[in-house]
């Protein structure tokens, strides 16, 4: 170009390759210039979670009472290293537990909590990130139809309140108190030098607690780059500089998560590594293990580095293949010879096959669209009856709280968060969306599929407390789906202990929980309403159909009403048993 603007064009109004100021420091030095005792720290839950952060946490603060308030979405892998070190005082989330290979319990969690050192406030999946959406709206409160009739709105009236609609709609609005941490820290793909922060869908709670943050956010990330990449990138780009208070260059600093590359493939992703998942919630049930983990992947290990060094290039290399498209054609080769669908079936794959048919039946029936499951049974359940119906021509797709829309489940990994059905999805987005709009949603056409530790003959839900010293995982998203949805399907397994005539603690409300799927058999509630009636009842060769009700009776928790005429249901298929089977090869969820 030339002319008389030539050297204001150069000068002015050139973008410049990098610009701002420098954050970029070590992650020891972050940690150390940001984190002070008694701070409320929040730890994001976008798909990748700050892995190297929170270790280097337990690092610098080991041995010492920091009293920090933890607010995380889930006290979930590594990061409960930080209750068994005594370093929170109290912890603000929505599930604390173990969640690969199967969801349940964490002995740690469930420990600290009954022993009262650490003071526990529960919320969900969908009203946890909502408080800090508020915050970073700088509003005093958010609404919510969650939590109303649940035990969790009573033990949080500090910062949680119904009242009434002063519009006149005659229902009752929930109210939640904003939550501000003050400090947050997130993972990301990539960062400019100032802190313009790169992450891929799915978001799951995304960054609203580092907007929401008073005193910004520490950010880690797999690569730098330059100004000019976040611009052509800034579509991606989720977290602005303004509120990014340091940036270090951490590779695989979301292990043992993983960290997706969607609309980036000069970056290499890599999965979840659930072999070391595996071996820490095993070390979580004995505390001298668990001692021994932490010496030798936090105290022996000064730095990241040094962990990735530990982890061995090797492994590295095997979780970014098993990121790879298709990479679960592998897995099934290598365990097809563990599938036999002429195998007996038991009381679990019974179970789970009439529940899918329950699904299949329904969701035609009611014009559902979109089916939200929990983990384990329930989401196996989902996952053949979508298959099926697609069989069959109706479309209807799959939703998880974490930001997946439309996904199809691979086989060979029953694990509902699994990195390879990311691939699959029509829509990645964020929990506000999945169970906000799509679950809960004036125009939802959801149906909830949930498991349960106990449930009672009017529906509420359990998932928390079993007696004031035995904790269970809390709600995730089970209040919000069982609110929210439509109708919700449960699936469990059957006892006295599990079938109660009132739940200890309503994790939720049972009002839209209209079918019940146990190892026994079919509980429904009338068209009007009211407690459970057993509907159908799992046939046996050479019992009489009398002694079967008879035994479903005496192990159901309270008296239980029985149809006229309950159906013997037909046993699953082979079909069924094929397609059921190949999804958990390994039996994590079947056995």
């Amino acid at each position: 170009m030339t002319g008389k603007f030539q050297d204001l064009i150069e000068s002015t109004f050139a973008l410049r390759e990098n610009e701002g100021e420098d954050k970029v420091v070590d992650l020891r030095e972050a940690v150390a210039r940001s984190i002070r005792p008694g701070q409320k720290i929040h730890i994001a839950a976008t798909h990748c979670s700050p892995g190297a952060a929170v270790l280097e946490i337990a690092r610098q603060y080991s041995g010492q009472k920091p009293e920090f308030t933890l607010i995380m979405r889930g006290i979930r892998d590594t990061a409960v290293i930080l209750v068994h070190l005594e370093l929170a005082k109290k912890i603000i989330t929505s599930f604390s537990g173990n969640v690969y290979p199967w969801y349940g319990p964490n002995a740690v969690c469930q420990k600290a909590y009954a022993e009262k050192k650490v003071e526990l406030e529960d919320w969900t999946i969908l009203t946890f990130p909502l408080r800090l959406m508020a915050g970073a709206f700088g509003v005093e409160a958010i609404t919510t139809k969650s939590l109303i009739g649940s035990t969790m709105a009573e033990r949080n009236r500090h910062a949680f309140t119904v009242i009434d609609d002063p519009f006149g709609s005659g229902n009752p609005i929930g109210l939640l108190q904003a939550l501000h941490p003050d400090i947050s820290i997130v993972h990301g793909l990539a960062a400019d030098r100032e802190g313009n922060t790169i992450l891929t869908a799915p978001y799951s709670e995304s960054v609203w607690g580092a907007k929401a943050s008073r005193g910004g956010a520490i950010v880690t990330v797999e690569r730098l780059v330059s100004t000019d990449f976040i611009r052509k990138h800034a579509h991606l780009v989720k977290l602005p500089a303004c509120l990014v208070k340091s940036v270090s260059v951490v590779p695989q600093g979301a292990h043992p998560g993983g960290v997706w590359n969607a609309g980036l493939d000069t970056f290499e992703a890599y999965a979840e590594d659930y072999d070391f998942m595996t071996d820490f919630n095993r070390a979580c049930k004995d505390p001298a293990a668990l001692d021994t983990w932490i010496d030798r992947w936090v105290r022996q290990c000064p730095s990241f580095d040094d962990y990735r060094t530990k982890l061995g290039a090797d492994r590295v290399r095997r979780l970014k293949e098993a990121a790879r498209e298709n990479a679960w054609l592998h897995r099934l080769h290598d365990l097809e010879d563990r599938i036999s669908p002429a195998a007996p079936y038991n009381d679990i794959e019974r179970m789970v096959i009439v529940a899918s048919r329950v699904l299949q039946s329904r969701i035609p029936a009611e014009g559902h669209k979109t089916v939200l499951a929990g983990a384990g049974t329930a989401n196996l359940a989902a996952w053949l009856a979508k298959y099926r119906l697609r069989e069959e021509g109706y479309p209807v797709e799959l939703l998880v709280e974490l930001g997946y829309f439309g996904n199809s489940p691979r086989p060979a990994e029953p694990f509902l968060l699994n990195f390879e059905n990311f691939a699959t999805c029509k829509m990645l987005t964020e929990t506000l969306d999945t169970l906000g709009v799509f679950t809960c949603g004036a125009t939802n056409r959801c149906i909830g599929v949930l498991g349960a530790a106990q449930i009672d003959k009017d529906g509420n839900i359990n998932s928390h407390w079993i007696s004031d010293d035995l904790y269970i995982t809390g709600s995730g998203g089970a209040n919000d789906v069982a609110t929210g949805a439509r109708e919700t399907l449960v699936v469990m397994q059957h006892s006295r202990e599990r079938l109660l005539e009132r739940v200890p603690f309503v994790t939720a409300p049972g009002n839209r929980v209209k079918t019940l799927v146990s190892t026994r058999g079919l509980f429904e509630k009338p068209a009007g309403g009211g407690e459970f009636i057993l509907t159908g009842y799992f046939a046996e060769e050479n019992r009489l159909r009398e002694e079967i009700l008879r035994e479903i009776r005496e192990t159901c928790g309270w008296p239980l009403k029985i149809a006229p005429d309950p159906a013997p249901i037909p046993p699953p298929t082979s079909e069924e048993l094929r397609l059921l089977r190949i999804f958990d090869p390994q039996r994590f969820y079947l056995k």
